[in-house]
């Protein structure tokens, strides 16, 4: 499990901490979750990187909605409350469990 991100966007803490919930909550606690900075908007676009926060697991985009952004951005998470700079916790444990499904 990885949550790629650039230090610009204030998002990608709570995005770990509400990643870390959702993996309790699917029985995944043992997961180890690793923090990747996406440092050059080069880097992003040779990544595909979708904004920050991006999850991903076995290198693909938990939120596969969103097209690759390719440069340092923010990226925006629709959510029952609205639109958000990071998913809620139960939206990441419904994209864990389709994952898991999978």
């Amino acid at each position: 499990m990885t949550v790629w991100y650039f230090a610009g966007c204030p998002n990608w803490r709570t995005a770990g901490q509400r990643l870390r919930q959702a993996m309790d909550e699917v029985g995944r606690a043992d997961v180890p979750i690793a923090f990747v900075p996406v440092e050059t908007d080069a880097e992003a676009a040779a990544l595909g990187f979708a904004g920050s926060p991006t999850f991903t697991v076995d290198g693909a985009d938990l939120f596969d909605t969103a097209a690759a952004a390719g440069t340092l951005a923010c990226r925006i998470y629709s959510t029952p409350a609205g639109l958000a700079g990071v998913p809620e916790v139960s939206d990441l444990v419904a994209a864990l469990t389709r994952k898991m499904a999978s």
